[in-house]
């Protein structure tokens, strides 16, 4: 199995990317792995301390196979830095894993997004892999460690060359998009912000890739394939980044589990109960019985479903 490059965006914030390197070369693939570091330039005068620092940290980076920094002189923004950069790796290697400067990470998350990109290259069905998931509990039922959902991940995802150029940055289509009530409610099935937020996208009130990769999921009826149990924290929700604001909404307890089990190509199929869940903790309203948990109730549901795994090994 080839590895995927990492691509990895920073900007102003030196401790945090520090902390995303460190933790990302706790993986054992990252010594075997090569890393494209993308700095975008600074905004203003105010900007040129912080982005300097965080230059100073990207310079001294090791522990990956290879190491190659792109360092922007204007600044481009979240969006087209992410949108020109995953583009000039993918071309080149034919997929990425992609992660930003607030991130944490499992140990094994390295292993999880490369084994899932080389078991479903083939299944036109996913269009990514994510690394984060909300803090939902798995219905009792569910036994695999991964699931569909229909709202792509831009915290620690992957994807590959043929879905990531398949990706309308102008949205073409969007006028006639915003007259049909079905087309809304069925792209909305990730949350009932997506619409809204695809919206002031296209207002130009905002700079979002990721609504646009949302898009390209749903215009090809394709999913992201992620873990039952995030296996990747964003550290962001601080009050320092420029696109969010301060919370804890978001946090979850990193799972670290080593092995997963990956089903066959094509058998996984969409749970609509944990899309309701997963759909409810994002637009704030109730889906039928659904309901978000805390990161704490995530931990217990892991347990419970592990402790249920090493029974059924036990009895046979």
């Amino acid at each position: 199995m080839s590895l995927a490059p990492i691509v990895l965006f920073v900007f102003n914030r030196a401790r945090h990317t520090r902390r995303t390197l460190d933790s990302l070369k706790k993986n054992p693939l990252a010594a075997e792995s090569e890393i494209f570091v993308f700095s975008d330039g600074p905004r203003s005068e105010k900007d040129e301390a912080d982005v300097a620092a965080v230059r100073a940290v990207i310079d001294a980076v090791d522990g990956f196979k290879n190491v190659a920094i792109h360092k922007k002189l204007a600044n481009r923004g979240l969006a087209g830095s992410v949108i020109e950069g995953v583009s000039e790796v993918i071309r080149q290697y034919g997929k990425a894993i992609v992660v930003e400067d607030d991130l944490q990470f499992s140990p094994h998350f390295l292993s999880y997004m490369n084994e899932a990109l080389a078991r479903y290259e083939e299944d036109r069905r996913i269009f990514s892999i994510g690394g984060y998931s909300p803090p939902l509990e798995m219905p009792e039922d569910y036994g695999e460690d991964s699931y569909l959902s229909y709202r792509c991940c831009t915290w620690g995802w992957a994807t590959w060359r043929d879905r990531w150029e398949k990706v309308d940055w102008d949205v073409r289509d969007f006028d006639r998009f915003c007259r049909d009530q079905n087309l809304i409610d069925r792209f909305n099935r990730g949350g009932d912000d997506m619409f809204q937020i695809l919206k002031l996208q296209m207002a130009g009130k905002i700079s979002s890739w990721g609504i646009r990769w949302d898009y390209a999921h749903f215009k090809n009826e394709a999913y992201c394939f992620r873990p039952a149990f995030s296996i990747v924290g964003n550290t962001g929700n601080d009050g320092t980044g420029v696109h969010c604001g301060a919370t804890d909404k978001f946090d979850v307890s990193i799972n670290t589990q080593s092995v997963f089990s990956f089903p066959e190509a094509g058998r996984l199929q969409v749970d609509d109960e944990i899309n309701r869940r997963f759909a409810s903790f994002y637009d704030g309203r109730q889906r039928g019985a659904a309901v978000p948990i805390s990161p704490v109730t995530a931990n217990v549901s892991l347990l419970k479903k592990l402790m249920g795994r090493m029974r059924r090994l036990v009895l046979g």
